[in-house]
């Protein structure tokens, strides 16, 4: 059985080719960034281990000896989740593989950016020693905090965060209200950004996600406010944040994730002192990203010994070569 590994950045590969051979499947390697080149790449493959390669309709209907696509990552938005039902294509992924890191980078970004420190650190060297260089600081210990999606990592961020600050409110619409922590107030999607005094984004990017944090949303914020993005870069209209960062409403800022990566030079945020910037770095960490690569793998190995992934997201029809009629 054959596995592409559709697209990567990753420095060394070793510990996939490793998983594979030991497994008895056999690798081919592309950096794909097309629905076409993902056609051309596969070949007979049996399954793609995917990061930001696009699948859908075309793919699948090109390629019906394809039967799993493993992200590595817990979200899976490159994948036409409808198109892999469709075509009984199964879809899995690593949904919980550094939850820790993630929380506590947000958490980092966010007592770092109303703290100031890289506007300090910036001083520092310009040679400007002065507390009040880095602008007004707030007492975290009076701030409200908003936590748009209260998935794994939004609890976990809460949680982290309740000691903190003074108060922890957060939306998500999948949830009810027995299912938000007894320190987390439940509010509308409005009422927290009308609310929190910072923000931290926590929520899966999808249809109802994509650009949800608009120009509208934002400008409801309270002067002098925060916030914070690890989740997924298009949940924010990039060009409606650029636009209210011109207006001063907010205070600070700390992006993880863009909608395009890496970001513009020309970007007026990257001249803004506001913005504290981080490379799609929230998930690493030298134990995570050994678990997050080896759950993809094991997707993929898992499902050509018993037909089922480990961490399935879209239940498929389609079977490995070994399986298949059984």
């Amino acid at each position: 059985m054959k596995v592409l590994f559709t697209d990567h950045h990753l420095l060394d590969i070793s510990l996939e080719r490793k998983i594979f051979a030991d497994a008895g499947l056999t690798l081919i390697e592309a950096q794909c960034q097309t629905e076409q080149e993902v056609i051309d790449a596969a070949g007979d493959a049996s399954a793609c281990l995917i990061t930001y390669a696009p699948l859908n309709a075309k793919v699948f209907s090109a390629l019906p000896g394809l039967g799993l696509v493993s992200r590595i990552g817990a979200g899976y938005d490159t994948v036409n989740a409808a198109d892999a039902v469709e075509h009984g294509v199964w879809v899995a992924n690593s949904p919980d593989y550094g939850v820790g890191e993630v929380s506590l980078h947000a958490l980092s970004m966010m007592l770092g950016t109303i703290r100031g420190l890289s506007r300090f650190n910036d001083d520092i060297h310009q040679g400007n020693w002065h507390y009040t260089s880095a602008g007004t600081i707030p007492r975290a210990q009076e701030m409200t905090v908003g936590v748009l999606g209260l998935g794994r990592i939004g609890k976990r961020f809460a949680h982290y965060a309740q000691p903190i600050f003074k108060k922890i409110i957060a939306h998500d619409p999948n949830l009810i209200e027995g299912d938000f922590p007894q320190y987390v107030q439940p509010v509308s999607l409005e009422a927290l950004f009308e609310q929190a005094d910072a923000i931290s984004i926590h929520c899966l990017l999808n249809d109802g996600t994509r650009g949800l944090v608009n120009e509208a949303l934002l400008s409801r914020m309270k002067p002098g406010s925060y916030l914070v993005n690890t989740a997924r870069g298009a949940v924010i209209d990039i060009d409606g944040l650029t636009r209210v960062m011109a207006t001063d409403r907010l205070a600070g800022v700390g992006l993880d994730v863009l909608p395009v990566e890496p970001i513009d030079p020309q970007s007026p945020l990257l001249a803004d002192r506001r913005v504290t910037f981080s490379p799609h770095s929230a998930f690493y960490s030298a134990q995570s990203e050994i678990e997050l690569r080896r759950k993809a793998a094991m997707n993929i190995v898992n499902w050509a010994k018993t037909g089922r992934p480990d961490y399935p997201v879209v239940v498929g029809s389609r079977m490995p070569p070994g399986l298949a009629g059984k």
